[in-house]
């Protein structure tokens, strides 16, 4: 990827709002030439969409947890992401290396609720799981290092 492309991602992955005038005066650029890369980018997948970052306390979504989940049968077949899609509280699923086979990110409104998505996600998924409970976020939503 040429520099100038990963300067532009730089600048969008900061901020997702930048108008192709603010991109063209940060990278030098014509604005016709920054809406042309910006499109390819796009285009390609490097930019893959732009979303609103959210305030999950006023949503009503204050419990963040991270669940690592690993099969009862280690034989069945490794298809727990397919079974847990439906679940909306799980934000992010990982493939991971290690004890258990995923990690999950969630986010829940209440100790009791994630007391039943535990459950949901051990009866959809046929896996044991192992929670950790988020207290605080230093930090979120860094830009990549691009």
């Amino acid at each position: 990827m040429e520099e100038i492309d990963r300067r532009i991602v730089a600048l969008l992955a900061a901020d997702g709002r930048m108008s192709f005038t603010d991109l063209a005066k940060e990278t030098g650029l014509s604005v016709s030439a920054v809406h042309q890369r910006v499109r390819r980018l796009e285009k390609r997948g490097v930019i893959k969409g732009y979303a609103a970052l959210v305030d999950f306390d006023e949503v009503g979504l204050p419990l963040t947890a991270f669940v690592s989940i690993k099969p009862i049968d280690p034989a069945a077949a490794d298809d727990a992401p397919d079974r847990l899609r439906h679940l909306a509280a799980i934000e992010s699923c990982h493939s991971v290396a290690g004890d258990e086979s995923y990690i999950l990110k969630v986010r829940v409104g209440s100790p009791l609720d994630l007391e039943e998505l535990l459950n949901q996600i051990r009866a959809a998924a046929n896996v044991s799981t192992r929670t950790t409970v988020v207290l605080s976020t230093p930090f979120d939503y860094r830009p990549p290092a691009v």
